[in-house]
């Protein structure tokens, strides 16, 4: 049985829970989040921690506060409260930037570096179990297919409907 919205006065069908695209995605996160949450406890950090972690380890270039939320994908009141926390635990550093003082990057401190490279490696442990269950080359084309409908998706307008 299919579940109805009013719009408009017209009554249109609406795809069934299950066939959701936002909750299977939701779905498939947490089960994948399951997987690394006890790593991440055993090392204090939350999962959004280590994504501000990874994604600093992974740039080439000190990003602002601004390009580090636009890359983890955090609003800036979740993504300042981390900073603080991080920076309280001598994980990062933030530094007025050069080009302009009213602004500043944030950079691992040696402390964050080193967790990182403690981290990595049992986080890619997890990715092999993941891709011992589901497949390298499965997850490589779900990867390349998420990233074709997030491109899909944010280059449509018509996207203001709720999920």
């Amino acid at each position: 049985m299919s579940a109805l919205s009013r719009n408009d006065h017209a009554v249109t069908e609406l795809r069934s829970f299950d066939d959701s695209l936002p909750m299977a995605l939701l779905k498939a996160r947490e089960a994948t989040m399951r997987r690394f949450r006890p790593m991440l406890g055993a090392h204090d950090l939350t999962e959004q921690q280590w994504r501000v972690i990874r994604a600093l380890a992974s740039m080439s270039a000190e990003p602002s506060v601004g390009e580090l939320a636009e890359a983890t994908f955090l609003l800036g009141p979740s993504l300042s409260r981390i900073l603080v926390n991080l920076e309280g635990r001598h994980l990062i550093e933030r530094t007025a930037s050069a080009a302009d003082n009213r602004s500043v990057t944030i950079t691992l401190t040696d402390r964050g570096r080193k967790l990182f490279a403690t981290v990595a490696p049992e986080s890619e442990t997890i990715y092999r179990s993941i891709e011992g269950s589901f497949s390298p080359q499965r997850l490589g084309h779900l990867l390349t297919e998420l990233e074709a409908l997030a491109d899909s998706t944010t280059n449509d307008s018509s996207t203001e409907e709720a999920p």
